[in-house]
């Protein structure tokens, strides 16, 4: 089997070295596709000149140009078409038109390249041999794919990625560096977690808040957190623990005196 890669990123080049097949490399930088090849040996490159076609097409794009690579380059499958660009229903749309009598798939690494492997969200919209023996392939690598549709998967990335995103960095941003020694468990995790996030590369966190929603709402719930008195804030948090822990019994309530006391975390000082 035969591969075109659109994309010479990290992620191009993790599905690169993850597949079982005869791989080519396209990208417009001639020198990263170049590096991607090096990366994952025996691969080829090539400027998409002619009419050239392989038996699946691989978009690696970022997910703001995933459609457009999608009419750019579905007459080169010729059996599949498939992509990583981690948003699910704009590529499969524009799959269903430009390759409708294709094997579709996308697919969305739940990971960063060099974490691998991890978990993988699927989407097999037209299933076939070659997209099924691409997804083996992943499997044999210790990845494990999570069967979903695309309108599942892309609600859940505001609130995965977009939501997410958007909260550590805004304690990032209105957060001071404590000094050493002042450091509580929650904001010892906050700060790891801007450190992690903060090494990755900043046009794909643009590109996902610019493709799902979710920084809104946590605007919204920041500013009424600010806005709210004692009670309401109780309140706010008797919420919070409500939708993350519902199996959990709330803390004793404060009239009555009952449950152990607490640090300003929330550990038990009992």
């Amino acid at each position: 089997m035969d591969v075109l890669i659109v994309g010479a990123g990290a992620m191009g080049t993790w599905f690169g070295r993850a597949v079982d097949a005869a791989v080519t490399f396209a990208d417009v930088d001639p020198d990263a596709a170049a590096a991607a090849a090096d990366a994952v040996g025996d691969a080829e490159t090539t400027a998409l000149e002619g009419d050239d076609s392989y038996d699946a097409v691989c978009l690696a794009v970022p997910m703001t140009h995933v459609v457009e690579a999608v009419a750019d380059h579905a007459e080169r499958a010729e059996r599949a078409i498939l992509d990583v660009s981690g948003v699910m229903e704009p590529p499969l749309e524009a799959m269903a038109t430009h390759a409708p009598d294709l094997e579709r798939t996308s697919l969305h690494p739940l990971f960063a390249p060099d974490r691998a492997p991890g978990s993988i969200a699927v989407v097999r919209e037209a299933t076939g041999p070659v997209t099924d023996a691409l997804l083996a392939a992943l499997l044999e690598r210790g990845n494990d794919p999570i069967e979903t549709t695309a309108t599942e998967h892309d609600e859940a990335m505001e609130s995965v990625q977009a939501a997410t995103h958007a909260a550590v960095l805004a304690f990032a941003l209105a957060a001071e560096p404590a000094p050493d020694g002042f450091e509580t468990p929650i904001y010892d995790g906050l700060r790891t977690l801007v450190e992690q996030m903060t090494e990755g590369t900043p046009r794909v966190y643009a590109d996902i808040q610019g493709t799902f929603a979710g920084a809104e709402r946590v605007a919204d719930a920041a500013a009424t957190i600010a806005d709210a008195d004692a009670a309401e804030l109780e309140s706010l948090y008797r919420d919070a623990a409500e939708r993350w822990q519902p199996e959990r019994e709330l803390r004793g309530d404060e009239s009555t005196g009952d449950g152990p006391m607490q640090d300003a975390d929330g550990g038990d000082l009992e």
